[in-house]
């Protein structure tokens, strides 16, 4: 039996380390994140975990698997190398046009974010695929030849093919690669019929021409990462997090970088599924507050809900379409709001705004010592005592008190308030606004927010848990053990997984069986492929067909799984129920009258569970818990006990307010909240 596994997740502000061995047992870590070099982080998190555990890297002989934000700080910060789009002739302005949505149709001002691929770097090619598939013009040879010698001449690292309906027939694209793999050998080159292979333009472009950008960035990264895991000693591959909920090769993800823009975000919601069932509930709302943001994602039946686009880089926060679309199955997550690095000050109408900026781990809050300056919600729950400067982290990072309060006090000048005064409106400003995004995404997905117990995680999770709860009219907050580091621990607890797509507009009543199949069974392949490689026998893997499907006529589609049997039996009448039962779920109507129709076929390829996937209960400690602290709440202050988490008693119960802390957390419960730990060592906070 394989005894030790280990996890890294990567995140905005900390580094997040989780060993564990298959008896249960686990050891966590968290250090500050070398955005400079995330490679240097990523070592020296294992590195500190395994002389915790007194463990050599070459015990570690089950999965070793990374969640990262490295593909997401490549398109915030745009810096990746140079990267060129190839496009059919005449449609050189896809990713500048954009599409007809906008994220406000009464603001005349609207912004919208840069392609990511200019104008400059985009290129037609003389070439024609018709709407139905047939090659009404082939591709023309020397006019790729000639852009060939403009991406050398320009330095080009990476390109992007996206031909007109070139999902109905790859042809065209696969001819225009082997062109340019023998003009420009070493070129990195994302094909739309295999990245995307979707219909709608402008998102299969936008999606394309995101993994082409950060493909330079991510496949040194990865490779970096599998040879220094060699050097160190470690014998198993590196297995990476991706958007949809599961676990890569590092060799796939290298050639998909856009699977793994919600890498770390992912494992957060995977982590709440586990809990989920662990605790037998039906409903629980993941709210993942780290460093840099904070995430939230609705568990139903054990499961997170997944959607198949999302945006990134957004302009406008919670403003679905203003940022860049991706087309890739991913985890419904939506981002609710600040993380403890978010950075206050004084808006235009001269009122406390918290955010979107963030200090980062470089210069990170004010109290951090490291250089910063403006105050941020981590110096908002200094000042209130809701830390302790002098066992962040266990006391290995003391927290500079006096510099937050005079950052505070600054911030107070202008708006007229002490630092106090500052200090709780910050802390109550970033709990109404993750409040009211929750509140919003739950009524777009037909999803009833009142009274769903919280999982509360993330290294600022715990702090501010309680209080969200209460303006979602929730009653149970839960802290799970390795509450701060849960992400790390969800990519532990996730099966290898891989979600595969291909358009194909039909009606049912009109369906082309062999058509169907073909794609089915070619979506098949290809990911039995891919979780092979990725250390899974083909005889363990399950897949699952789905299909994204509406009303004939309409703009928008539901995503309906299919039992097992329904393709082999092509059952059209059941398909059409499953569809309009989640329609009217969604929509509260059914359309008896018009016709439905399949956009798109998806397969989901699950490998097994990992084994040892429980956690065993913390030791329970002899500490003694004789301190108060002065804490300052929402509703007044008081002088409020203090204990230490691992010297909780299972079932033990306690009153509310008082903190509780750990080394990687703190759990802030607010008056009028009780306290029970349960045999799974969580903490369950009730209110009343």
């Amino acid at each position: 039996m394989a005894d030790y596994s280990i996890a890294v997740d990567i995140g905005g502000t900390f580094t997040d380390v989780v060993l564990r061995h298959s008896d249960g047992r686990f050891w966590v870590d968290k250090t500050l994140t070398t955005p400079h070099d995330l490679t240097e982080g990523f070592f020296g998190a294992i590195s500190a975990v395994l002389g915790k555990a007194n463990v050599s890297a070459e015990m570690v002989d089950d999965v070793a698997v990374h969640a990262t934000t490295v593909v997401t700080n490549a398109v915030i910060e745009r810096r990746a190398p140079k990267a060129a789009l190839l496009v059919t002739a005449g449609f050189r302005d896809v990713l500048a046009i954009r599409d007809e949505c906008r994220s406000d149709i009464f603001d005349n001002q609207l912004e919208v974010p840069e392609p990511l691929i200019s104008i400059d770097l985009t290129y037609g090619i003389v070439e024609r695929t018709r709407a139905d598939g047939t090659i009404a013009a082939q591709v023309d040879r020397q006019s790729v030849e000639a852009v060939a010698k403009e991406l050398a001449a320009n330095g080009v690292e990476s390109v992007a093919v996206c031909l007109l309906n070139s999902y109905k027939n790859p042809a065209n694209e696969r001819l225009v690669r082997q062109i340019l793999q023998e003009k420009c050998p070493g070129i990195l080159i994302s094909l739309s019929s295999d990245i995307a292979p979707q219909m709608r333009e402008y998102p299969r472009a936008s999606t394309t021409a995101l993994n082409a950008y950060t493909a330079p960035i991510v496949k040194p990264y990865l490779e970096a990462l599998q040879h220094g895991l060699r050097r160190v000693g470690f014998k198993q591959d590196l297995l990476i997090m991706i958007s949809s909920g599961g676990v890569i090769s590092s060799d796939v993800a290298a050639t998909s970088p856009v699977r793994m823009i919600e890498s770390g975000p992912a494992a957060g919601a995977l982590a709440a599924a586990y809990y989920a069932k662990r605790l037998g509930l039906d409903a629980l709302l993941s709210f993942d507050m780290g460093g840099t943001t904070a995430k939230a994602c609705f568990i139903q039946n054990g499961t997170p809900l997944v959607t198949g686009t999302f945006e990134v880089d957004r302009i406008y926060r919670f403003q679905q379409g203003s940022g860049l679309p991706v087309t890739m199955p991913c985890i419904d997550l939506i981002e609710i709001g600040a993380g403890g690095g978010s950075i206050a000050s004084m808006d235009k109408l001269k009122l406390l705004a918290v955010g979107p900026q963030s200090a980062g781990s470089n210069p990170g809050p004010v109290c951090y010592g490291r250089g910063g300056t403006m105050p941020t919600v981590t110096d908002a729950d200094l000042a209130l005592g809701m830390l302790d400067p002098e066992r962040f982290l266990g006391g290995e990072m003391a927290l500079d008190e006096d510099g937050a309060q005079h950052a505070l006090a600054r911030l107070g000048q202008d708006l007229g308030l002490d630092q106090h005064q500052v200090a709780l409106g910050i802390y109550k400003l970033v709990g109404e606004s993750m409040a009211a995004a929750i509140r919003a995404h739950a009524t777009e997905k037909g999803v009833d927010w009142r009274g769903v117990p919280l999982l509360a995680f993330g290294g600022a999770g715990p702090v501010h848990a309680c209080y969200v709860a209460e303006l979602l009219e929730s009653s149970t907050v839960i802290y799970p053990p390795m509450a701060s580091v849960l992400s790390a621990f969800g990519a532990l607890v996730t099966p290898v997984r891989l979600d595969l797509v291909r358009s194909e507009l039909t009606s049912l009543a009109e369906m082309n069986w062999s058509i169907a199949s073909a794609h089915i069974e070619a979506m098949s392949q290809e990911a039995t492929r891919a979780l092979v490689k990725a250390g899974c026998a083909a005889g363990e893997l399950v897949i699952s067909v789905l299909a994204d499907m509406r009303y004939r006529g309409q703009h928008n589609e539901l995503t309906v799984p299919f039992p097992s049997d329904l393709i082999v039996r092509r059952d059209v009448v059941e398909m059409k129920h499953l569809f309009e039962q989640i329609y009217h779920r969604n929509y509260g109507v059914k359309l008896d009258d018009l016709d439905v129709e399949i956009v798109a076929w998806r397969v989901t390829a699950n490998g097994p569970e990992h084994q040892g996937s429980r956690v065993e209960p913390a030791k329970v400690a002899t500490t003694v818990r004789n301190q108060t602290r002065l804490v300052r709440f929402p509703g007044g202050q008081s002088e409020v006990p203090v204990y230490s988490r691992s010297a909780l008693k299972r079932h033990e119960k306690l009153n509310g307010p008082l903190v509780i802390e750990e080394r990687e957390t703190t759990i802030i419960i607010l008056p009028g909240w009780n306290v029970e730990v349960d045999d799974n060592g969580c903490i369950h906070a009730i209110r009343g």
